[in-house]
């Protein structure tokens, strides 16, 4: 009797295992995969523009690198050097189902100096100058959009507003010694960023 007991247990565990064993496959199976979209902006020291994406939420990685120019897989020395016509560019890979286009443009505006054609803060020369790279005609719309409503909102008076919107045609990142250098090198990055005044001035045209 125990052993028929045994036996009928055995058979009941085993059916319930091939059926959550095979459930659970379909389950698996039928997750769909992440999308997930990149958008390339300039905001002059790259370093500096990563620390604000990479802590927004739906922002699965931020890449420094070069966009703009006519020179392929430039250098560092290269493009500080000018005369490739590139810019140092963030390149923001997100989830868009987190976080979408129209806020990553937000959080772009608010960490650089759009009056600024010069360059940004106290880098100087057209590789440090600011600019939105557009992927996709949306991109470009919304890009658009966003630099208008800026105007309207009369924020800066007549001052014109110099940041560029700019079709992106190839991202290069830059050397891996620059990658999330902000994190590598946190006493350096902040000497360097306090010495720049680039918070001192975000906070002249933003605020708090």
């Amino acid at each position: 009797m125990k052993s028929q007991y045994r036996y009928i247990n055995t058979v009941m565990f085993l059916a319930v295992f091939m059926v959550w064993t095979v459930g659970g496959a379909g389950l698996l199976q039928a997750q769909p995969a992440r999308t997930t979209a990149t958008a390339v902006f300039a905001g002059g020291c790259f370093w500096c523009m990563e620390p604000p994406y990479d802590a927004l939420e739906g922002v699965l990685e931020t890449t420094s690198g070069f966009a703009g120019g006519h020179v392929v897989n430039p250098t560092y020395n290269q493009v500080v050097s000018g005369g490739t016509g590139h810019l140092e560019v963030v390149q923001v890979t997100y989830d868009p189902s987190v976080v979408d286009y129209a806020r990553l443009l937000e959080v772009f505006w608010v960490n650089i100096d759009p009056l600024d054609g010069e360059g940004q803060f106290c880098d100087r020369g057209e590789h440090y100058t600011s600019a939105i790279f557009y992927g996709n005609e949306n991109e470009r719309r919304l890009a658009e959009a966003s630099r208008q409503e800026l105007i309207r909102s009369g924020r800066f008076g007549s001052q014109e507003i110099q940041t560029g919107i700019r079709p992106l045609t190839t991202f290069y990142p830059a050397e891996e010694y620059h990658q999330n250098y902000y994190q590598k090198n946190p006493i350096r990055y902040r000497f360097y960023r306090n010495a720049c005044g680039r918070d001192r001035r975000l906070r002249e045209l933003w605020g708090s």
